[in-house]
Order: C-alpha cells, then sequence, then structure tokens
C-alpha cells in the first residue's frame, strides 16, 4: 500500500508537532455522508466529525465540527457564536472560502482561519477523525489535539434526537 499524500490539513499539524494517522479511503462522489466514510475507514460515525461552513448571514463565518450521525442545530451554533441565526453557507462559496471542496472541508489551513466550535461529544473518545483537507483521506488523533491546533470552542451543536417508538 502506498504512503497517503500528505494534504494541507496533515502539514498544518506537521507544523504544530501534532501525531496524526492519515487513513485513506475509496471516495464515491455520489456519497460523501460522513456515514459512508466512517464505514470505509472503519471507525463508529459517532467518531468520524464532518466539519460544516456556516455562516451568520452578515458576512461572518464559522466552521462547525460535528459527529457523522448527528444533524447541526442552527439555533444552538447560532446561540454558541453569539450571533442571531446561522445557515449553512451555499455550495459554490465553500471552495473560493476555505480552499476545499464538500467531502474534503477541514479547519487545518483552510485559505481563513473561520472561528470553530466543535460539539461536545468530541471530548467521549480518544480518537476522533476528520477530514485531512482532500476527499479520501482522514486524519486521525486525539481529541484535545484536535482541539489545540483547531482552537475550537466546545458547545452542544447537535439537534436532539428523538427517541424511536419503544426504545427507552
Amino acid at each position: 500500500m502506498k504512503a497517503a499524500a500528505k494534504t494541507n490539513g496533515a502539514r498544518f499539524l506537521d507544523g504544530l508537532g501534532i501525531a496524526y494517522e492519515l487513513r485513506e479511503y475509496e471516495v464515491d462522489p455520489e456519497d460523501l455522508a460522513a456515514t459512508t466514510v466512517a464505514r470505509k475507514i472503519g471507525m463508529p460515525a459517532e467518531q468520524v466529525f464532518k466539519t460544516l461552513l456556516v455562516t451568520d448571514g452578515a458576512g461572518g463565518h464559522f466552521f462547525a465540527v460535528i459527529p457523522g450521525d448527528a444533524e447541526l442545530d442552527f439555533k444552538k451554533l447560532a446561540r454558541a457564536a453569539g450571533v442571531r441565526r446561522t445557515e449553512m453557507v451555499s455550495l459554490k462559496d465553500v471552495q473560493p472560502l476555505t480552499g476545499y471542496i464538500r467531502g474534503g472541508v477541514t479547519v487545518f489551513g483552510a485559505k481563513k482561519a473561520f472561528p470553530a466550535f466543535a460539539d461536545e461529544t468530541i471530548e467521549l473518545f480518544d480518537r476522533i477523525s476528520v477530514s485531512a483537507g482532500a476527499r479520501g483521506t482522514q486524519l486521525i488523533l486525539a481529541p484535545e489535539d484536535y482541539l489545540r491546533a483547531s482552537e475550537a470552542v466546545l458547545a452542544d451543536l447537535t439537534k436532539d434526537v428523538k427517541p424511536a417508538e419503544g426504545h427507552s
């Protein structure tokens, strides 16, 4: 197996002296879901964090880093960021703003260092996975290293899951 190519995200961590593992997977451009990536790299979806670029509609941008199997709660993010509202950035604006394409967005080495907010569940794990800055490559590292390198603020960012009928 060939060594994974260094991505901007990996180089960013190298510059900080942070240990990580690069894990590659086969990309299906039709299915960029974090749950699919999790299956392909052999990690539970709740440990594979997706990085979303969000706007406050007034020119402010934020990264929201949430578990792969969760949905972003825009109201919770707005509260955490101290803004009135938040919404997803349109897909056409993601690459010009971050330098990364959908399915490969990471806070590390992005064009602009937008404030980052990470879901509080990130601290539950020994290791987490985030995009390395390219589709098909994930960075696996300790959550505390991720938080230090990303300078992310911890917050409850995900929609509350309604319990299924018949389950406790």
